[in-house]
């Protein structure tokens, strides 16, 4: 579906937003399609939202790249991104419930800014080539376990693949939408409480290079997620401060991107 500029919900006529769609020019095809309104109005009362692309290839996620995250965190201010991977069917909408793991703890928040790619990306020479790999940008909460992610062994990936761990949406908007994607406020609630506000002007490493380093180690493919990291705010940053549990509720929205609300489980 897409949303018309009367905030109505069209159908697009294809059966998902996916790599393949953003590879072969689909937004490009609903959008000359949405102007020459041949687009049918969905009535949307009562539907699931969805994460707003389909069976991403990857979640790839970047560490500590936030200044006041990496002090929270009690870690150095990284001099290169930090990269880890994430299960893509950790993805979920953005109003569905997230589940505390079996023996979990330490289940944390964290709202962040996500990319989706939009076309092959390789070995990108500039920040300009970067940029026009980007199909647009979404809300994420890169839901993380951090007794699994750091004090189990291995690396970061056992506390962030838990079902259920990337809330995604409610809406994939385009690039061009975004005048600057180094502009946007950031916040996410707890229980109604405001936990982290931040703006994605202080990240360490912005969106051009964040593509553009991946791609000197992994080919990106059309609906890559790259979650971009998150600000200061989360439960292990603060002593004292209660991990999440079921009954639980965080609701977290980006400027410009809308808002998700979920409620938590118990695996």
């Amino acid at each position: 579906m897409v949303m018309d500029d009367a905030g109505n919900l069209r159908d697009i006529g294809e059966p998902d937003i996916d790599g393949a769609f953003l590879a072969s020019g689909g937004v490009a095809r609903v959008r000359e399609a949405l102007e020459r309104d041949e687009l049918p109005v969905v009535v949307g009362e009562g539907l699931r939202v969805g994460p707003p692309i389909a069976r991403p290839g990857k979640i790839v996620c970047i560490g500590l790249n936030y200044s006041d995250h990496a002090a929270e965190s009690g870690a150095d201010v990284p001099a290169e991104p930090v990269v880890f991977m994430k299960a893509a069917n950790t993805m979920v909408g953005p109003y569905d419930e997230v589940l505390v793991p079996r023996g979990s703890v330490k289940t944390d928040w964290e709202v962040e800014l996500a990319i989706v790619i939009g076309r092959r990306a390789r070995y990108l020479d500039s920040r300009e080539e970067a940029l026009d790999a980007v199909a647009g940008y979404a809300v994420s909460n890169d839901v993380s376990e951090r007794e699994f992610q750091l004090e189990r062994g291995g690396q970061w990936d056992k506390g962030k693949s838990c079902e259920t761990f990337n809330p995604l949406g409610p809406w994939l908007v385009t690039a061009d939408e975004i005048t600057d994607p180094q502009s946007l406020a950031l916040r996410l609630w707890v229980n109604g409480e405001l936990r982290q506000n931040g703006d994605t002007k202080n990240m360490i490493f912005d969106v051009a290079e964040i593509v553009r380093y991946l791609s000197q180690f992994m080919v990106l493919e059309p609906g890559d997620v790259i979650n971009t990291g998150t600000p200061a705010g989360v439960a292990m940053g603060m002593p004292g401060q209660p991990y999440l549990r079921a009954g639980d509720v965080m609701e977290l929205e980006i400027e410009g991107l809308g808002r998700q609300r979920q409620t938590v489980g118990q695996a």
